[in-house]
């Protein structure tokens, strides 16, 4: 399993009802994954959230993939 995304993503049941966010931040996985979702770029994200680096949107991917295997 990829620990990239582990450093940069954590659930904890105080933060967005345990939702996964990016650590540092109440900025949900879930939540990036609709902005691309919804064909906004990396580079939008990132200048409209700039608290988060592009390692932050490929953690929320693999992530998300890595939840879709089990």
């Amino acid at each position: 399993m990829e620990e990239g995304w582990r450093s940069r993503i954590v659930v904890d049941p105080k933060i967005l009802v345990g939702k996964p966010v990016i650590r540092g931040t109440r900025i949900a996985v879930e939540f990036i994954l609709d902005l691309l979702a919804n064909g906004w770029s990396v580079r939008s994200i990132l200048k409209n959230y700039p608290q988060l680096k592009r390692e932050d949107v490929v953690a929320a991917l693999k992530y998300a993939a890595e939840v879709l295997k089990e």
